[in-house]
Protein backbone atom coordinates (compact mmCIF):
# COMPACT_ATOMS: atom_id res chain seq x y z
CA UNK A 1 0.00 0.00 0.00
CA UNK A 2 1.28 3.46 -0.84
CA UNK A 3 2.08 5.74 2.08
CA UNK A 4 2.81 9.44 2.45
CA UNK A 5 6.48 8.54 2.90
CA UNK A 6 6.69 6.84 -0.48
CA UNK A 7 4.58 7.83 -3.45
CA UNK A 8 4.77 6.94 -7.14
CA UNK A 9 4.21 9.50 -9.87
CA UNK A 10 1.47 9.06 -12.43
CA UNK A 11 3.68 10.11 -15.34
CA UNK A 12 6.18 7.33 -14.49
CA UNK A 13 5.24 4.61 -12.01
CA UNK A 14 8.90 3.58 -11.64
CA UNK A 15 9.75 6.87 -9.89
CA UNK A 16 9.13 6.75 -6.15
CA UNK A 17 9.32 9.85 -3.95
CA UNK A 18 10.15 9.77 -0.26
CA UNK A 19 11.69 12.22 2.16
CA UNK A 20 14.43 9.83 3.19
CA UNK A 21 17.43 11.52 1.60
CA UNK A 22 19.14 12.16 4.91
CA UNK A 23 20.48 15.36 6.41
CA UNK A 24 20.05 17.59 3.37
CA UNK A 25 19.41 21.32 3.32
CA UNK A 26 17.84 23.38 0.57
CA UNK A 27 19.52 26.61 1.74
CA UNK A 28 23.22 25.91 1.29
CA UNK A 29 23.90 29.38 -0.11
CA UNK A 30 23.00 31.08 3.18
CA UNK A 31 26.62 30.46 4.11
CA UNK A 32 27.44 33.51 1.97
CA UNK A 33 25.17 35.67 4.11
CA UNK A 34 26.67 34.42 7.36
CA UNK A 35 30.19 34.97 5.97
CA UNK A 36 29.28 38.58 5.18
CA UNK A 37 27.61 39.09 8.57
CA UNK A 38 30.75 37.79 10.26
CA UNK A 39 32.85 40.34 8.36
CA UNK A 40 30.53 43.04 9.67
CA UNK A 41 30.73 41.55 13.20
CA UNK A 42 26.95 41.34 13.27
CA UNK A 43 26.68 39.22 16.43
CA UNK A 44 29.10 41.37 18.44
CA UNK A 45 27.32 44.55 17.41
CA UNK A 46 23.95 43.04 18.29
CA UNK A 47 25.21 41.93 21.71
CA UNK A 48 26.60 45.40 22.46
CA UNK A 49 23.88 47.62 20.99
CA UNK A 50 20.54 45.87 21.41
CA UNK A 51 18.46 46.28 24.55
CA UNK A 52 15.78 43.92 25.82
CA UNK A 53 13.54 43.60 28.85
CA UNK A 54 15.07 40.21 29.48
CA UNK A 55 14.47 38.71 32.91
CA UNK A 56 14.99 35.10 31.95
CA UNK A 57 16.82 33.04 34.56
CA UNK A 58 17.69 30.30 32.11
CA UNK A 59 17.67 30.41 28.33
CA UNK A 60 18.87 28.23 25.49
CA UNK A 61 18.79 31.00 22.91
CA UNK A 62 20.39 34.42 23.30
CA UNK A 63 18.59 37.44 21.89
CA UNK A 64 21.30 38.03 19.27
CA UNK A 65 21.08 34.38 18.25
CA UNK A 66 17.31 34.63 17.77
CA UNK A 67 17.78 37.85 15.80
CA UNK A 68 20.31 36.21 13.49
CA UNK A 69 17.94 33.27 12.98
CA UNK A 70 15.13 35.65 12.04
CA UNK A 71 17.35 37.55 9.58
CA UNK A 72 18.41 34.29 7.91
CA UNK A 73 14.82 33.06 7.76
CA UNK A 74 13.73 36.27 6.03
CA UNK A 75 16.62 36.14 3.56
CA UNK A 76 15.76 32.52 2.76
CA UNK A 77 12.12 33.49 2.19
CA UNK A 78 10.52 32.01 5.31
CA UNK A 79 8.13 34.80 6.16
CA UNK A 80 6.30 33.44 9.21
CA UNK A 81 7.34 32.77 12.80
CA UNK A 82 5.84 29.31 12.47
CA UNK A 83 8.53 28.46 9.88
CA UNK A 84 10.91 28.13 12.84
CA UNK A 85 9.03 25.04 13.97
CA UNK A 86 9.67 23.36 10.61
CA UNK A 87 13.30 24.48 10.64
CA UNK A 88 14.00 23.51 14.25
CA UNK A 89 16.18 20.54 13.22
CA UNK A 90 17.32 21.91 9.82
CA UNK A 91 21.00 20.87 9.59
CA UNK A 92 22.40 23.94 7.86
CA UNK A 93 20.59 26.45 10.07
CA UNK A 94 21.85 24.59 13.14
CA UNK A 95 25.38 24.68 11.72
CA UNK A 96 25.28 28.38 10.81
CA UNK A 97 23.86 29.37 14.19
CA UNK A 98 26.09 26.87 16.03
CA UNK A 99 23.18 25.45 18.01
CA UNK A 100 21.77 21.94 18.55
CA UNK A 101 18.30 23.23 17.62
CA UNK A 102 16.73 26.45 16.42
CA UNK A 103 14.46 28.71 18.44
CA UNK A 104 10.84 27.62 18.15
CA UNK A 105 7.83 29.74 17.27
CA UNK A 106 7.01 30.13 20.96
CA UNK A 107 10.54 31.35 21.71
CA UNK A 108 10.34 33.86 18.86
CA UNK A 109 6.96 35.13 20.10
CA UNK A 110 8.49 35.80 23.52
CA UNK A 111 11.42 37.52 21.78
CA UNK A 112 9.04 40.11 20.25
CA UNK A 113 7.43 40.64 23.65
CA UNK A 114 10.80 41.52 25.23
CA UNK A 115 11.28 44.50 22.93
CA UNK A 116 10.11 47.96 24.03
CA UNK A 117 10.38 51.34 22.29
CA UNK A 118 14.01 51.72 23.43
CA UNK A 119 14.73 48.32 21.93
CA UNK A 120 13.27 49.42 18.60
CA UNK A 121 15.55 52.48 18.69
CA UNK A 122 18.48 50.16 19.39
CA UNK A 123 17.67 48.22 16.22
CA UNK A 124 18.07 51.50 14.34
CA UNK A 125 21.45 52.06 16.04
CA UNK A 126 22.55 48.59 14.94
CA UNK A 127 21.35 49.25 11.41
CA UNK A 128 23.26 52.53 11.27
CA UNK A 129 26.46 50.86 12.50
CA UNK A 130 26.22 48.29 9.70
CA UNK A 131 25.60 50.97 7.05
CA UNK A 132 28.62 52.94 8.29
CA UNK A 133 30.82 49.90 7.70
CA UNK A 134 29.39 49.36 4.23
CA UNK A 135 30.00 52.99 3.28
CA UNK A 136 33.66 52.68 4.27
CA UNK A 137 34.00 49.65 2.03
CA UNK A 138 32.29 51.25 -0.98
CA UNK A 139 34.12 54.61 -0.62
CA UNK A 140 31.03 56.70 -1.25
CA UNK A 141 31.76 60.41 -1.68
CA UNK A 142 28.18 61.67 -2.01
CA UNK A 143 25.15 61.19 0.18
CA UNK A 144 21.64 61.52 -1.20
CA UNK A 145 18.87 60.84 1.32
CA UNK A 146 15.51 60.08 -0.23
CA UNK A 147 12.63 60.37 2.24
CA UNK A 148 9.28 58.76 1.62
CA UNK A 149 6.37 57.03 3.32
CA UNK A 150 4.56 53.82 2.50
CA UNK A 151 1.71 51.70 3.81
CA UNK A 152 1.64 48.46 5.79
CA UNK A 153 -1.74 46.78 5.73
CA UNK A 154 -3.19 45.27 8.89
CA UNK A 155 -5.79 42.54 8.99
CA UNK A 156 -7.01 42.78 12.56
CA UNK A 157 -7.37 45.18 15.44
CA UNK A 158 -3.66 45.78 15.96
CA UNK A 159 -2.61 48.60 18.25
CA UNK A 160 -2.44 52.03 16.48
CA UNK A 161 -3.82 50.69 13.21
CA UNK A 162 -6.04 53.20 11.47
CA UNK A 163 -7.60 54.05 8.13
CA UNK A 164 -5.41 55.93 5.66
CA UNK A 165 -7.47 57.78 3.07
CA UNK A 166 -4.60 58.05 0.58
CA UNK A 167 -4.10 54.27 0.43
CA UNK A 168 -7.76 53.47 1.09
CA UNK A 169 -7.08 50.78 3.69
CA UNK A 170 -6.41 50.08 7.36
CA UNK A 171 -2.83 49.80 8.50
CA UNK A 172 0.32 51.63 9.51
CA UNK A 173 2.12 54.45 7.73
CA UNK A 174 5.93 53.95 8.00
CA UNK A 175 8.43 56.73 7.27
CA UNK A 176 11.66 55.77 5.50
CA UNK A 177 14.99 57.15 4.34
CA UNK A 178 17.03 55.42 1.63
CA UNK A 179 20.44 56.49 0.33
CA UNK A 180 21.74 56.52 -3.24
CA UNK A 181 23.14 52.99 -2.82
CA UNK A 182 19.72 51.63 -1.92
CA UNK A 183 20.58 51.18 1.76
CA UNK A 184 17.54 51.53 4.01
CA UNK A 185 19.08 54.15 6.30
CA UNK A 186 16.20 54.58 8.71
CA UNK A 187 12.59 53.53 9.19
CA UNK A 188 9.99 54.30 11.82
CA UNK A 189 6.53 52.84 12.16
CA UNK A 190 3.67 55.31 12.59
CA UNK A 191 -0.09 54.99 13.14
CA UNK A 192 -2.08 54.50 9.97
CA UNK A 193 -3.65 57.96 10.03
CA UNK A 194 -0.34 59.85 10.32
CA UNK A 195 0.22 62.45 7.59
CA UNK A 196 3.16 61.92 5.25
CA UNK A 197 5.43 64.47 6.96
CA UNK A 198 4.37 63.75 10.56
CA UNK A 199 7.45 63.52 12.84
CA UNK A 200 9.75 64.40 9.94
CA UNK A 201 11.93 66.80 11.95
CA UNK A 202 12.55 64.27 14.74
CA UNK A 203 13.20 61.66 12.06
CA UNK A 204 15.56 63.74 9.91
CA UNK A 205 17.62 65.72 12.43
CA UNK A 206 19.52 62.80 14.04
CA UNK A 207 20.16 61.27 10.61
CA UNK A 208 21.67 64.49 9.23
CA UNK A 209 23.74 65.04 12.36
CA UNK A 210 25.13 61.51 12.16
CA UNK A 211 26.28 61.90 8.57
CA UNK A 212 27.69 65.34 9.17
CA UNK A 213 29.76 63.89 12.00
CA UNK A 214 30.80 60.84 9.97
CA UNK A 215 31.34 62.66 6.65
CA UNK A 216 32.11 66.30 7.50
CA UNK A 217 33.51 67.08 4.05
CA UNK A 218 30.67 65.49 2.09
CA UNK A 219 27.68 67.34 0.68
CA UNK A 220 24.32 65.87 1.69
CA UNK A 221 21.16 66.19 -0.38
CA UNK A 222 17.64 65.43 0.88
CA UNK A 223 14.94 64.65 -1.69
CA UNK A 224 11.23 64.23 -1.15
CA UNK A 225 7.86 64.46 -2.85
CA UNK A 226 5.15 67.02 -2.14
CA UNK A 227 4.12 65.26 1.06
CA UNK A 228 7.31 66.66 2.57
CA UNK A 229 6.80 70.21 1.30
CA UNK A 230 6.86 71.67 4.79
CA UNK A 231 9.05 74.23 6.60
CA UNK A 232 10.01 71.45 9.02
CA UNK A 233 12.12 69.94 6.21
CA UNK A 234 13.47 73.19 4.75
CA UNK A 235 14.39 74.69 8.11
CA UNK A 236 16.02 71.50 9.36
CA UNK A 237 18.16 71.18 6.24
CA UNK A 238 19.13 74.85 6.18
CA UNK A 239 20.04 74.84 9.87
CA UNK A 240 22.45 71.94 9.20
CA UNK A 241 23.83 73.31 5.89
CA UNK A 242 22.26 70.43 3.99
CA UNK A 243 20.91 70.69 0.46
CA UNK A 244 17.31 69.76 -0.29
CA UNK A 245 15.10 69.40 -3.33
CA UNK A 246 11.38 68.94 -2.63
CA UNK A 247 8.38 68.85 -4.94
CA UNK A 248 5.74 71.49 -4.21
CA UNK A 249 2.00 71.02 -4.37
CA UNK A 250 0.23 73.15 -6.94
CA UNK A 251 -1.65 76.20 -5.70
CA UNK A 252 -3.14 79.30 -7.28
CA UNK A 253 -0.14 81.53 -6.54
CA UNK A 254 2.31 79.05 -8.04
CA UNK A 255 0.05 78.54 -11.05
CA UNK A 256 -0.11 82.28 -11.68
CA UNK A 257 3.66 82.52 -11.28
CA UNK A 258 4.19 79.80 -13.90
CA UNK A 259 1.65 81.32 -16.29
CA UNK A 260 3.69 84.52 -16.41
CA UNK A 261 6.44 82.59 -18.19
CA UNK A 262 4.19 80.94 -20.76
CA UNK A 263 4.55 82.40 -24.23
CA UNK A 264 2.38 81.51 -27.22
CA UNK A 265 3.08 82.89 -30.65
CA UNK A 266 1.85 82.46 -34.22
CA UNK A 267 4.70 80.01 -34.81
CA UNK A 268 3.65 77.61 -32.02
CA UNK A 269 3.58 74.04 -33.30
CA UNK A 270 0.33 72.88 -31.69
CA UNK A 271 0.70 69.31 -32.96
CA UNK A 272 3.93 68.83 -31.00
CA UNK A 273 4.51 68.45 -27.25
CA UNK A 274 6.63 71.21 -25.77
CA UNK A 275 8.32 71.54 -22.39
CA UNK A 276 9.90 74.63 -20.87
CA UNK A 277 11.85 75.19 -17.67
CA UNK A 278 11.99 78.36 -15.56
CA UNK A 279 13.39 79.55 -12.25
CA UNK A 280 11.86 82.05 -9.87
CA UNK A 281 11.88 83.27 -6.29
CA UNK A 282 8.81 82.38 -4.27
CA UNK A 283 7.70 82.79 -0.67
CA UNK A 284 4.75 80.87 0.74
CA UNK A 285 2.77 82.37 3.60
CA UNK A 286 4.28 79.92 6.09
CA UNK A 287 7.85 80.61 4.98
CA UNK A 288 9.96 83.18 6.82
CA UNK A 289 11.89 84.02 3.66
CA UNK A 290 11.78 83.60 -0.14
CA UNK A 291 13.24 80.40 -1.64
CA UNK A 292 14.36 79.23 -5.05
CA UNK A 293 11.61 77.53 -7.05
CA UNK A 294 12.01 75.77 -10.39
CA UNK A 295 9.09 75.37 -12.78
CA UNK A 296 8.51 72.76 -15.47
CA UNK A 297 5.73 73.66 -17.92
CA UNK A 298 4.47 71.04 -20.34
CA UNK A 299 1.89 71.32 -23.10
CA UNK A 300 0.82 67.97 -24.58
CA UNK A 301 0.48 67.79 -28.36
CA UNK A 302 -2.95 68.94 -29.45
CA UNK A 303 -3.71 70.71 -26.17
CA UNK A 304 -3.91 74.47 -25.59
CA UNK A 305 -3.12 74.64 -21.87
CA UNK A 306 0.18 74.06 -20.08
CA UNK A 307 0.43 71.94 -16.94
CA UNK A 308 3.04 72.98 -14.38
CA UNK A 309 5.31 71.19 -11.90
CA UNK A 310 7.22 72.91 -9.11
CA UNK A 311 10.20 72.08 -6.92
CA UNK A 312 11.79 74.11 -4.15
CA UNK A 313 15.51 73.84 -3.42
CA UNK A 314 18.51 75.59 -1.96
CA UNK A 315 20.63 74.28 -4.86
CA UNK A 316 20.72 77.63 -6.62
CA UNK A 317 23.62 76.80 -8.96
CA UNK A 318 21.56 74.36 -11.07
CA UNK A 319 19.59 75.04 -14.19
CA UNK A 320 15.88 74.36 -13.87
CA UNK A 321 16.14 71.38 -16.23
CA UNK A 322 19.04 69.87 -14.24
CA UNK A 323 17.10 70.37 -11.00
CA UNK A 324 14.12 68.42 -12.32
CA UNK A 325 16.37 65.70 -13.69
CA UNK A 326 17.97 65.36 -10.26
CA UNK A 327 14.60 65.28 -8.55
CA UNK A 328 13.09 62.63 -10.81
CA UNK A 329 15.92 60.20 -9.99
CA UNK A 330 14.27 59.70 -6.62
CA UNK A 331 11.79 57.47 -8.44
CA UNK A 332 14.26 54.62 -7.93
CA UNK A 333 13.29 54.70 -4.25
CA UNK A 334 9.92 53.19 -5.13
CA UNK A 335 11.71 50.11 -6.45
CA UNK A 336 13.70 49.80 -3.22
CA UNK A 337 10.52 50.02 -1.13
CA UNK A 338 8.84 47.43 -3.33
CA UNK A 339 11.83 45.11 -2.87
CA UNK A 340 11.77 45.59 0.92
CA UNK A 341 8.08 44.68 1.01
CA UNK A 342 7.95 41.82 -1.46
CA UNK A 343 11.38 40.33 -0.81
CA UNK A 344 11.90 40.97 2.91
CA UNK A 345 8.35 41.27 4.28
CA UNK A 346 8.89 44.85 5.49
CA UNK A 347 5.14 45.42 5.76
CA UNK A 348 4.35 42.27 7.74
CA UNK A 349 2.22 43.10 10.79
CA UNK A 350 1.60 39.79 12.55
CA UNK A 351 1.83 41.06 16.13
CA UNK A 352 -0.99 42.65 18.08
CA UNK A 353 1.11 45.45 19.61
CA UNK A 354 2.53 48.47 17.83
CA UNK A 355 6.03 48.03 19.31
CA UNK A 356 6.31 44.39 18.26
CA UNK A 357 5.31 45.28 14.70
CA UNK A 358 7.90 48.10 14.71
CA UNK A 359 10.51 45.53 15.78
CA UNK A 360 9.43 43.17 12.99
CA UNK A 361 9.85 46.00 10.50
CA UNK A 362 13.39 46.71 11.74
CA UNK A 363 14.43 43.05 11.47
CA UNK A 364 13.26 43.14 7.86
CA UNK A 365 15.33 46.31 7.39
CA UNK A 366 18.42 44.49 8.68
CA UNK A 367 17.82 41.52 6.35
CA UNK A 368 17.26 43.87 3.39
CA UNK A 369 20.49 45.76 4.07
CA UNK A 370 22.59 42.61 4.49
CA UNK A 371 21.64 41.57 0.94
CA UNK A 372 22.07 45.12 -0.35
CA UNK A 373 25.61 45.16 1.10
CA UNK A 374 26.28 41.89 -0.70
CA UNK A 375 25.14 43.44 -3.97
CA UNK A 376 27.42 46.46 -3.52
CA UNK A 377 30.50 44.64 -2.27
CA UNK A 378 30.49 41.08 -3.58
CA UNK A 379 28.33 40.75 -6.68
CA UNK A 380 29.65 41.51 -10.18
CA UNK A 381 28.36 44.80 -11.56
CA UNK A 382 26.17 42.95 -14.04
CA UNK A 383 24.34 41.26 -11.15
CA UNK A 384 23.88 44.16 -8.73
CA UNK A 385 20.37 44.90 -9.98
CA UNK A 386 19.08 41.42 -9.17
CA UNK A 387 16.16 41.14 -6.77
CA UNK A 388 16.42 38.89 -3.74
CA UNK A 389 13.91 36.47 -5.32
CA UNK A 390 16.44 35.87 -8.11
CA UNK A 391 19.38 35.66 -5.70
CA UNK A 392 17.54 32.99 -3.73
CA UNK A 393 17.29 30.86 -6.87
CA UNK A 394 20.85 31.49 -8.04
CA UNK A 395 22.80 31.59 -4.78
CA UNK A 396 20.86 30.73 -1.64
CA UNK A 397 18.58 27.82 -2.56
CA UNK A 398 21.33 25.28 -3.09
CA UNK A 399 21.04 21.64 -2.04
CA UNK A 400 23.66 20.87 0.59
CA UNK A 401 24.66 18.03 2.88
CA UNK A 402 26.39 18.67 6.20
CA UNK A 403 28.99 15.97 6.88
CA UNK A 404 30.89 15.74 10.17
CA UNK A 405 34.30 14.10 9.97
CA UNK A 406 36.98 13.64 12.60
CA UNK A 407 38.55 17.07 12.16
CA UNK A 408 36.27 19.11 9.93
CA UNK A 409 32.71 19.87 9.01
CA UNK A 410 32.14 19.49 5.30
CA UNK A 411 29.39 21.34 3.50
CA UNK A 412 28.84 19.38 0.31
CA UNK A 413 26.87 21.51 -2.13
CA UNK A 414 25.08 20.12 -5.15
CA UNK A 415 27.42 19.01 -7.93
CA UNK A 416 24.95 20.41 -10.43
CA UNK A 417 24.54 23.89 -8.97
CA UNK A 418 24.11 25.93 -12.16
CA UNK A 419 25.50 29.13 -10.64
CA UNK A 420 28.44 27.62 -8.73
CA UNK A 421 30.95 29.97 -10.38
CA UNK A 422 28.99 32.99 -9.15
CA UNK A 423 28.81 31.40 -5.69
CA UNK A 424 32.59 31.13 -5.36
CA UNK A 425 33.14 34.56 -6.91
CA UNK A 426 30.89 36.10 -4.27
CA UNK A 427 32.54 34.10 -1.50
CA UNK A 428 36.03 35.21 -2.54
CA UNK A 429 34.99 38.87 -2.65
CA UNK A 430 33.46 38.64 0.80
CA UNK A 431 36.57 36.98 2.21
CA UNK A 432 38.69 39.77 0.68
CA UNK A 433 36.99 42.34 2.94
CA UNK A 434 39.47 43.74 5.42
Amino acid sequence: MKTVQEMAFSFNKNILASHTGGQLSSDGGLTLCVELMAKFQFTNLADNLLKFNDHRQYCRHSNSSILMQLVLQIIAGYNTDSAATSLVAEPLFKLLLDKPALASQATISRFWQRIDSAGVDAFQTLNQALIDQARLLTNQTTTIIDIDSTHSDTYGNQEATDYNAHYGSEGYHPLLAIDNDGNLMKAILRPGNAYTSTDIKAFLEPLLKHYQDQLPETDILVRGDSGFATPAVYDTCEADDVFYIIRLKRNKRLHNLAEEFVQISDTTEWHETETHYYSATYQATSWPKPRQVYVKSTRVAGELIFSHEFIVTNLTNLTAEAAFELYHKRGQMENYIKEAKEGFFFDKTDSSTFTANAARMMVSVLAYNIINFMKQIALPKTETGLRVSTLRIRLFKVAARVVFTGRRIQLRLSSHHVYHRLFYQVLQRIQAIK
